[in-house]
């Protein structure tokens, strides 16, 4: 077991001075623990010394110089956020107008700026999302969801990435990255599912109409269809 140094701030070198071992049933829940002093050894091949079952005094002490240690940094949440997780960042998008780019069969490559509703994005460790809102101020938990009036989604606002550059991280820092690998791909086609946009003729007739700027920089609300599913229900990790 080698040392580590810790970083230039502290030119100190790390080394293991005891284990936690976890013993889990078929189920992978942990039932029992023990810890471990590590034995130095020869040559600087350290070994797990014997163990004992773990206790209260003994967790409470790693999580407390963990916690001194290793404490995320604080970050500034602008007026966007509305909520972040170990695991997932949600937040809001202004209505207005942006450009859309589409490259498929019935619509043919073509590009123009046109407007979207409000929107809630939903980036996480399990995929990237997007809902429309009718509102177009900063949501509250009760706010009513939408289906995204976009190709390349699934049930449920599920963004199909495809191609899309992304972000690798799920932080407030990487909102940016996350909504330009949306806004700067190419629809290349409605996916199965549910009904994203209540329009005459459907989608592809919708999304003419829009590169065609017949509704001007107004999106049209009347056209998106309810979730009836809430912000608060989404942030909460409820089941639709």
């Amino acid at each position: 077991m080698k040392g580590f140094d810790i970083g230039s701030d502290r030119r100190e070198e790390l080394r293991a001075t005891s284990a936690i071992l976890l013993y889990s049933g078929l189920d992978h829940t942990a039932h029992y623990g023990t810890v471990h002093a590590i034995n130095p050894g020869k040559g600087g091949r350290a070994s797990i010394g014997a163990g004992r079952p773990i206790d209260r005094s003994a967790l409470l002490k790693c999580l407390t110089d963990l916690s001194q240690n290793a404490a995320p940094k604080a970050e500034f949440l602008p007026e966007t956020v509305l909520a972040v997780s170990q695991d997932a960042v949600t937040w809001w998008c202004r209505p207005g107008m942006r450009r859309v780019f589409f490259d498929c069969p019935k619509i043919g490559k073509r590009s123009a700026v046109v407007p979207h509703p409000s929107l809630v994005f939903r980036a996480a460790s399990n995929g990237f999302s997007v809902f429309a809102l009718k509102e177009d101020s900063r949501p509250t938990p009760a706010s009513t969801l939408h289906e995204p009036p976009y190709f390349n989604t699934w049930d449920f606002g599920k963004i199909c990435i495809g191609s899309a550059h992304v972000p690798k991280r799920v932080d407030v820092s990487s909102i940016a990255g996350w909504e330009s690998g949306f806004f700067e791909s190419a629809f290349t086609h409605p996916n199965h599912g549910g009904k994203r946009v209540s329009y005459p003729k459907g989608e592809f007739a919708f999304w003419k109409a829009m590169l065609d700027g017949t509704f001007g920089e107004q999106f049209p609300k009347k056209s998106l269809v309810s979730m009836k599913f809430t912000l608060g229900a989404l942030i909460a990790g409820k089941e639709r």
